[in-house]
Formats: structure tokens, C-alpha cells, sequence
């Protein structure tokens, strides 16, 4: 029942994520479905708007993790754990 102020981006990846539940989603994918393209080599943006998205979600559900990290391969939405 809490506000949550996302960016457009922040607000794109969090659809995805959500749209796609307890899939791993590669950070490949997600470039492509929020940005558009592929990913240049050596970008960390994905990461980095994981990071600012979590940071913003633990704010309003500080008892829930929703998004879960798969190392080497991407992230995954979970609202259950």
C-alpha cells in the first residue's frame, strides 16, 4: 500500500521480470526487452538497474527479496522466495 517512484527503465525491468515469474531470465534478455538491442560487451547496465530496483523495492517491502540473482546466468522474479 506503499508509493514506489521508479524510472522508466526501472519501471520496464520490474514488468519483465514480473511477467515472466520463477523463469531465470538472462541478462541478455533483459537488455534486449528493456532497452531494446543487445548489449554492447562489457555493459553492466542490467546490474546496475537490478541493483537501484531492489534498493527501491527492499524500501516498501523490507521482509521480501523479489528478485534473485543467478550467478553467471541473470535474475529471476519470485515473489515467494
Amino acid at each position: 500500500g506503499r508509493p514506489l517512484s521508479l524510472t522508466l527503465r526501472e519501471l520496464q525491468l520490474l514488468v519483465t521480470l514480473s511477467t515472466h515469474p520463477q523463469r531465470i531470465m538472462t541478462r541478455e534478455e533483459l537488455y534486449a526487452e528493456v532497452w531494446g538491442g543487445a548489449p554492447r560487451r562489457e555493459d553492466r547496465s542490467v546490474d546496475v538497474y537490478v541493483s537501484r530496483l531492489r534498493a527501491k523495492l527492499s524500501e516498501v517491502l523490507p521482509d521480501q527479496q523479489l528478485i534473485h540473482t543467478h550467478n553467471g546466468i541473470g535474475y529471476r522474479f519470485s515473489p515467494d522466495g
